[in-house]
């Protein structure tokens, strides 16, 4: 043990260690410095959701008949007001998303248009079964998350008449969309004989609007049959909800999608009546829906955070080069010399998220490589008294930072190339150094440095004199 603590390769491997344990303090403050502003980018896009719109989800239309009962309770009679939901037989929702960036600052949020359409139809004979007289009114409803969204309301039709719609619902489970008041009347369509049972014409819809949201939508089917269609010239879709579209194209040029489902697939009439009576009961309707988010792939916070992950990698290849360097050349190097290389290194990854936020990560990590590619061939081929080395060094080094570029991108492989590409240099490092003599190293390194110094004093001696 004594033999080995006083070997001089072993000390100054305890101590490249120990600089590289300290390197990570820098790495550790930029990797709270990307986190930081990552967090600050959520806080705009919820600054801009609160000004502007936020996201966005539909629920509708739906026939809402408010009525009233005798209740007979131990001799009295009492009213009791009630309310019965009638969903579509038919849902059809088409809409195409205009997305378009806002920013703020040198923050952006993605916001978009739906040009929304809403047709299907209803069966209204549940209502025949019910007293006419009993019926207060009735009122068919379309309810949307964000209300200010509602840019403009295009055509509103029930079976071709246009009709006027109002604000609001008048629900306190869905608070926001907008309703129309239906004529009993004219939906009954009654003969003298009030007795007789009629089978009513389906109710045909058809609603267009403009809705704008921020990054997602979302559209329950409230339909016993429901077909959904989305589409949109953003080319990176997030499919999102219960159901995932039964056919999709996805391309450079943007997205189609399709969803269909039933009331056996989705229980949504079920699911519907519970949120009504019970607004903690709302969750599970609100799970049950069709969307899509239009994300960004991969962000350069995200990018970068995982740039970073991969510093430890690239630090060590670069001192492990050095600590070879003196292993095989009997040339020692100073331990501050590897501090200012590590230093380099750690300002690298500084670079890349400053640079980003202005310019795009893949532009700032090719200047970030470039830059810091320069400044360590420069001061390499100073430190060996050798240009050349230091070019070599340079391109070497260059070649590391293509390589983590190739990871960052690989979004499926990333982990699988890592751990290919580190398996791959610790196998050629292991190689290179199999039949090193460390005790006859250590000894050479001794009379190197002793060297060193009695040269150091000579030329002190000299200028003395």
């Amino acid at each position: 043990m004594k033999k080995i603590l006083n070997n001089q390769v072993v000390n100054k491997f305890g101590f490249v260690l120990l600089l590289f344990v300290l390197l990570q303090i820098p790495m550790t403050m930029v990797s709270d410095l990307i986190s930081e502003r990552s967090y600050r980018l959520e806080e705009v896009r919820s600054e801009i959701a609160r000004s502007s719109t936020g996201e966005q989800r539909i629920i509708g239309p739906f026939i809402v008949v408010n009525f009233t009962e005798v209740v007979n309770h131990e001799g009295k009679s009492y009213f009791s007001e009630h309310r019965k939901y009638i969903l579509p037989e038919v849902f059809n929702f088409d809409t195409e998303l205009d997305s378009y960036a806002k920013y703020r600052g040198i923050y952006q949020a993605r916001l978009y248009k739906a040009d929304s359409h809403l047709t299907g139809s209803f069966d209204l004979n549940p209502i025949t079964a019910m007293e006419p007289e009993k019926i207060n009114s009735i009122s068919m409803v379309v309810g949307v998350a964000d209300s200010r969204g509602l840019i403009k309301l295009n055509k509103m039709q029930l079976d071709g008449n246009t009709i006027e719609v109002q604000p609001g619902t008048g629900l306190n489970q869905i608070a926001q969309g907008f309703h129309t008041n239906l004529d009993l009347t004219q939906l009954l369509a009654l003969s003298d004989n009030k007795d007789a049972k009629i089978k009513l014409q389906p109710l045909k819809f058809d609603f267009s609007f403009l809705l704008q949201g921020m990054e997602s939508i979302q559209v329950s089917p409230i339909g016993k049959e429901s077909n959904i269609a989305m589409r949109s010239a953003w080319p990176h879709p997030s499919f999102t909800g219960d159901f995932l579209p039964i056919s999709s194209t996805i391309s450079d040029n943007g997205f189609n999608a399709q969803w269909v489902s039933n009331n056996f697939s989705s229980n949504i009439s079920q699911l519907f009546e519970h949120c009504m009576v019970d607004k903690a009961a709302c969750a599970e309707l609100e799970r049950r829906q069709m969307g899509v988010d239009l994300i960004e792939p991969v962000d350069h916070y995200l990018k970068s955070h995982r740039a970073v992950n991969y510093s430890l990698l690239v630090i060590t290849l670069v001192f492990a080069s050095f600590f070879l360097l003196e292993l095989f050349q009997a040339r020692p190097m100073h331990p501050v010399q590897y501090g200012f290389v590590g230093l380099a290194l750690a300002l690298f990854y500084l670079l890349i998220i400053s640079l980003s936020e202005h310019i795009g990560f893949n532009w700032a990590y090719i200047l970030s490589a470039i830059a810091s590619t320069l400044l360590l061939s420069i001061y390499v081929g100073g430190m060996l008294a050798n240009a050349k080395h230091g070019r070599l060094f340079g391109l070497c080094l260059m070649g590391l930072y293509g390589l983590l570029f190739g990871l960052l991108q690989a979004e499926s492989y990333a982990l699988l190339m890592g751990s290919l590409l580190c398996f791959a240099i610790l196998s050629l490092l292991m190689v290179m150094t199999r039949n090193v003599d460390w005790y006859a190293k250590s000894t050479a390194h001794s009379d190197v440095v002793a060297d060193v110094a009695k040269g150091a004093e000579v030329e002190l001696d000299n200028e003395s004199q």
